[in-house]
This record gives C-alpha cells, sequence and structure tokens, in this order.
C-alpha cells in the first residue's frame, strides 16, 4: 500500500457521506416541518391542509425527481432550475406555515451544493429572506403586526450575513481543492521521480557495464599491440637471426655474429616485455628524444638486415606527448620490420618533419611493393596486425595514416598526429623541472 492510500480513503469517505447527508438533509426537514404542522392541526390551529399537503408532496417529488437524474443529465442550468423551484416550494410553504422554515434552511447547502459564482450568493440571500419571514411568524404573523420594515432590516442582515459565510466558506473550499490538486500533483511527480530514478539506476549499471566493456576492450586492444610490436617482431628477429645461423655452421666469425645479434634481441624483448606489463613508455623513449629514438632504431635495423636506412629531421624537434612519441616510434618499428619481411628493399628513407599544430612520420623503400587495393585491411601477409596496427595507434591520436605503393615501385607510409606538447613536470615546490641535452634545454 502507497503511503498517502489510507489518508486519501478517509478523504475520499468523509466526502461521500458529505454528499449523502446533503442528498438527505432536505426530506429530513421536510419530514420535521410536515410534522410539527400535523401536531398544530391537531391543537385545532387554523391551517389549509390541502395546500400544504400538496405543496409538500410537491416538494418531495420535485427533490425525489432530481435525485433519480444521473449525473450527466445535471447540467448547471438543470442545477439552477432545481435550486429555484425548491426555493419557490420552500417560499409558498413558510407563507401558509411559519413551521415550514426548517424545510427552508435546506436551501443553504443546496445552494452551495448546485449553484456557482452569483446564482449561489442570490440562492443563499433568498433563503435568508426565507428564514427571516418564518422566524417573525409568517407572511400573515408581519402583516398583522405592521413589521413589514423591521422583516426588510432583519432579512437584509441575514442575506449579508449569509453571503460572507458563503464567501468565507467558498474561499476555504477552493483553498481544499487547490490543496488536493497540489497534493495530487505532488504525489504523481514522486511516482515520476521515483520511475527516473529507478531508470537512472538501471541506465547507470548498463553504463558501467559498458564502461567495463570499453575498458577491458581497451586494454587487450593496447596489450595485442604491444606485443605485436615488441615481442612478435623481437621473435621474429630472433628466428630470422638463428635460422641464418644454421646457414653458416661452417663459419665461425658470421656464426658468432647472427649469435649475437640473436641474444640482443632477446634481451631487448625481455626489456620490451617487462615494460608492457608495468605500462610504462617505450625503452627507447625514456633513454632519448623521438629524433633520436627512432635514428637509433633505423640504425639497429640497417645493422641487423644489412639494408641502408636513414633519418632525416625537418623543422622544431620538441618534446611531444608521450603517446604521439611512442604512436611514431612504434609506426617507425612496424614499417621497418614490413620492409625487411615482405619489401626485399636496398634503402629505406624515413622523415620526420615537426611542422605548427602536426608531426609526420614518412617512411619510403624501394622494395617490390604491392597492391593496396587487393590486401586485406585488417590482417598483414604474416598474420599479424600490421597496417592495421599502424592506423588504430595514429587514428587513437586523431591522425591519420596513408598508404602509397604499387607493385614494383616501393612504398611510402605517412603518419601524421596533432603536435601535442609534452606536459611539464611540477615538483612539489612549484618550479617546472627542466631536462638538459647536448642539443639544448627541453
Amino acid at each position: 500500500m502507497s503511503i498517502d492510500a489510507e489518508p486519501r480513503t478517509a478523504v475520499d469517505r468523509r466526502e461521500r457521506t458529505a454528499t449523502a447527508t446533503f442528498r438527505a438533509l432536505p426530506f429530513v426537514l421536510l419530514l420535521c416541518s410536515t410534522a410539527v404542522t400535523v401536531l398544530q392541526l391537531l391543537q385545532r390551529a387554523p391551517m389549509p391542509v390541502p395546500l400544504l399537503l400538496g405543496l409538500s408532496a410537491a416538494a418531495a417529488l420535485w427533490m425525489l425527481g432530481f435525485q433519480l437524474l444521473g449525473p450527466a443529465r445535471r447540467s448547471s442550468r438543470v442545477r439552477g432550475g432545481y435550486c429555484a423551484g425548491l426555493i419557490l416550494l420552500s417560499a409558498g410553504l413558510v407563507a401558509v406555515a411559519p413551521w415550514y422554515g426548517l424545510f427552508a434552511f435546506a436551501g443553504y447547502p443546496l445552494a452551495f451544493q448546485h449553484l456557482t459564482g452569483r446564482p449561489r450568493y442570490a440562492g443563499a440571500a433568498a433563503t435568508a429572506l426565507i428564514s427571516t419571514t418564518a422566524f417573525m411568524g409568517g407572511v400573515s404573523g408581519i402583516a398583522a403586526a405592521g413589521l413589514w420594515w423591521d422583516w426588510a432590516g432583519v432579512g437584509l442582515i441575514s442575506a449579508v450575513l449569509a453571503g460572507a459565510l458563503f464567501h468565507f466558506v467558498e474561499t476555504a473550499d477552493r483553498r481544499n481543492a487547490e490543496q488536493r490538486l497540489a497534493l495530487t500533483r505532488l504525489h504523481e511527480a514522486n511516482a515520476r521521480l521515483e520511475t527516473a530514478l529507478a531508470e537512472n539506476a538501471g541506465l547507470h549499471a548498463r553504463l558501467m557495464a559498458q564502461a567495463r566493456e570499453a575498458g577491458v576492450l581497451d586494454e587487450r586492444q593496447r596489450m595485442a599491440r604491444e606485443i605485436h610490436d615488441t615481442l612478435a617482431q623481437g621473435l621474429a628477429g630472433i628466428l630470422t637471426q638463428l635460422q641464418a645461423a644454421e646457414q653458416h655452421l661452417d663459419a665461425p666469425a658470421t656464426l658468432r655474429r647472427h649469435l649475437g645479434h640473436a641474444t640482443g634481441l632477446a634481451r631487448e624483448s625481455l626489456v620490451e616485455a617487462r615494460r608492457t606489463v608495468h605500462a610504462v613508455q617505450p625503452t627507447a623513449l625514456a633513454e632519448a628524444r623521438l629524433p633520436d629514438a627512432i635514428d637509433d632504431v633505423a640504425g639497429r635495423w640497417s645493422a641487423l638486415h644489412l639494408i641502408d636506412a636513414h633519418l632525416t629531421t625537418t623543422g622544431d624537434a620538441r618534446p611531444m606527448h608521450p603517446e604521439v612519441e611512442a604512436a611514431l616510434l612504434r609506426t617507425a618499428q612496424e614499417a621497418l620490420a614490413n620492409a625487411a619481411k615482405h619489401a626485399r628493399a636496398t634503402r629505406v628513407g624515413l622523415t620526420l618533419s615537426y611542422l605548427d599544430d602536426l608531426v609526420t612520420l614518412d617512411i619510403r623503400d624501394d622494395g617490390v611493393g604491392f597492391d593496396p587495393a587487393a590486401a586485406r585491411p585488417d590482417r598483414s601477409p604474416d598474420g599479424g596486425f600490421g597496417l592495421a596496427a599502424m592506423r588504430r595507434r595514429v587514428q587513437r591520436l586523431a591522425g591519420q595514416l596513408v598508404v602509397e605503393s604499387e607493385p614494383g615501385g616501393g612504398t611510402a607510409i605517412s603518419a601524421t598526429v596533432p603536435a601535442i606538447p609534452a606536459v611539464p613536470a611540477v615538483p612539489a615546490g612549484g618550479v617546472v623541472a627542466a631536462e638538459s641535452t647536448p642539443g639544448g634545454t627541453w
């Protein structure tokens, strides 16, 4: 049961009781007035009995006929005619027998129940005049004593008091109706609020679940990129060096060189694996600036694969956000790995360009090339992530990756990302820390 169910039931019960009382009151008062009249007849009081009984029966039938009408047929005009007819009947009864002033009193609740506006006050004033007439002995009593002016003064005062009482009661009734309406609206608002809170709770739960799923997916993609960019490439390089060592078992110097390369790649892969677990920046970037890190990667790749690779840096080389530098470094590593695996190139050129709001890395080789339209966009030929991994990494930074190639014409890869500056570290004292390098302070 709701909180307001029991109070609302009590209010409805009181309203039903009041309605039943208003419906029965005129009949009770008419019966009492008729009973007193019958007692007067027993006391031999002179009275026109047929007229009184006829008017009483007419009043009873008039009230009964109105109550038999359905609520849909009780228009404002019908209610006004009913009250006017009943007031006239009560006036006729009081004019003959003053004791019917008891019945005339029913005009007050009927006027308040069935009339509105000015007709309500008119009904109250007419009932006040009829009641004054009954109180002063009826028409015959007033005429015999010559009290018409007294009757007018008392009637006027009674009408004014009745109108004032009606005004106060009407004001209180309107205030109660407004309070009931406000309470109803408040309950409806509370119900809507509870529904909205329940919907918000469900939405919050769904958003939390989606956020967890997105976090899990993002972490999986990060780990996949890191494993591909570090461990997979390192293991591929180790495998290549070991295969080369097998072919030179009879040449100790060459064998030692390939085994040394394999050992170095294994150590680097182990370091990168630990770095990936702790989700820190690439080791090359932790020890040098981006141009130096890419140049070092290109130099070691060139020594490993015996392919000429050269880096050219243009513009104002400045520190970028770690995500920007990591994306460009990984792009260079992936492009060089693809050139070694598939391009059969003899020369690779890298250009790192610093613009005002962009940083661009271009990698070009003179290899066999391929048809970009025929290549699968989601996989590289060796079953790894390939170009798709580079594209996703660049697009995460609102950048763009462009691949241009044709069979026999080499391959050109261009990665462009926003030039997001690095956030300087602020120590506890509030002074921005500066790192000094041989090339300057940054």
